[in-house]
């Protein structure tokens, strides 16, 4: 059995099949055998699970990833590895499915839907290429997936950002996102060296547990568009930046904070999501109780 970890092995499989790592695609293949324990490790998985697995690449964490799955669906753009994938993989292990196809456009609850039991969760493992990490993290927590883990592999910068606290330049929107839906950790640290070729940056892979139900209690939709606005124009006080992201009178805005208790001099990398919430539900009680005027809306 070809051991997928081995550089020696991928650098043969390259040169056999003509293959060229595409920047473009983010075709940065894993070689670290720790590394990809960890990945498993962290995701929990076992013999009953349905493992979506997004850029297998060549297959060396998809062949992990079968050892100990009931079942990986993995999701590959690049037709050329796609071919690939049929010779070197799935004879040796049929319980992958492999799909041709787009991960940010494909319609993921319809492939889990006809494939996992009535009730059942999937996890999701995967080094996703890097420049469409944030885009389909995101797709991942907004569509509300039967999923229980996500275990990915990022750029160590997005992984920081992830899990960072309220009060420093790392915590953002995308903090906010993933720990209004996940419980984030980071699981292990990976240096560029750990990849065939190696990227310009380190990475680390991030373990989310979904949550059963948010942290906070504010509605949704309206939580994540004051969100957006706080961190529209991160260098503006709460109170502008609410202002024109809400497109609200500056005194319902202010009216709003001050009943939340917060300083409208604040800005939002310094709001926990807790404050996040108490504002949501302070500014749409006090836009009701101010309604635009008839021909000024």
């Amino acid at each position: 059995m070809l051991d997928l970890s081995s550089a020696k092995t991928l650098k043969a499989m390259m040169a056999a099949h003509g293959i060229r790592p595409q920047h473009r695609l983010g075709q940065n293949f894993l070689t670290d055998a720790r590394v990809l324990e960890g990945i498993v490790e962290a995701a929990q998985i076992g013999s009953e699970d349905l493992v979506l697995e997004i850029g297998p690449g060549l297959g060396t964490l998809t062949q992990q990833l079968a050892r100990v799955a009931g079942k990986v669906l993995a999701i590959e753009l690049d037709r050329n590895l796609v071919e690939i994938l049929r010779k070197t993989l799935l004879e040796m292990h049929p319980n992958v499915e492999l799909i041709h196809g787009d991960a940010g456009r494909i319609d993921l609850h319809s492939l889990l839907a006809e494939r996992l039991p009535a009730g059942a969760k999937a996890k999701v493992a995967a080094n996703l290429p890097y420049y469409i990490t944030t885009p389909l993290i995101m797709r991942l927590l907004e569509e509300q997936l039967p999923l229980d883990t996500i275990v990915v592999m990022v750029q160590k910068e997005v992984a920081d950002r992830m899990v960072a606290p309220p009060g420093g330049k790392d915590y953002g929107a995308l903090s906010v996102a993933v720990q209004y839906y996940t419980e984030p950790r980071i699981a292990v640290k990976v240096s560029r060296g750990a990849f065939l070729p190696p990227p310009e940056v380190d990475s680390a892979v991030v373990a989310m547990k979904i949550r059963e139900v948010p942290p906070v209690d504010a509605p949704r939709k309206d939580f994540f568009r004051v969100v957006k606005a706080a961190f529209g124009q991160r260098r503006k006080a709460l109170g502008n930046a609410l202002s024109g992201g809400l497109s609200m009178d500056k005194a319902i805005v202010q009216e709003a904070l001050s009943q939340a208790q917060i300083d409208s001099s604040r800005r939002g990398e310094t709001l926990s999501l807790e404050e996040f919430s108490v504002l949501t539900r302070k500014i749409i009680e006090t836009g009701s109780e101010n309604p635009p005027e008839a021909g000024n809306k």
